[in-house]
């Protein structure tokens, strides 16, 4: 394994533990720590998007360019994730099956569209 392989590994699995945690604290209410939950939660991402950086650099990679493309798959990943969300959401917490799937169908679809964004079509 590459260093920077296990460099990536080890800030990510710090990342996915601070904001699986985070969002553990924020979404219980049970445990009243909304508040820090969600800085917790930031902090996760906040290493996430310092893992990048790392593993870029480890890489002797060029830094991200952001284009027009890359905010437009950006937007439509998050569109689609959190469709997908509200979908899940709707069904399972709020209990309104019908409009979730239908939410939740079109969260995916929209996710689906990703792949001709990303690689084109030919």
């Amino acid at each position: 394994m590459k260093k920077s392989s296990f460099v990536t590994l080890i800030l990510g699995a710090i990342s996915c533990l601070f904001f699986a945690m985070g969002m553990c604290m924020a979404m219980i209410p049970e445990w009243n720590v909304f508040r820090p939950g969600v800085i917790v939660g930031c902090v996760g991402i906040v290493f996430a998007l310092l893992t990048v950086f790392v593993w870029r650099k480890m890489e002797h990679k060029q830094p991200i360019k952001i284009s027009g493309k890359a905010v437009v798959t950006a937007i439509v990943g998050i569109a689609g994730t959190l469709a997908l969300g509200v979908g899940m959401c709707l069904t399972m917490v709020w209990g309104n099956m019908i409009l979730g799937i239908v939410v939740g169908m079109v969260g995916i679809i929209i996710l689906l569209c990703l792949i001709p964004l990303c690689k084109g079509l030919k």
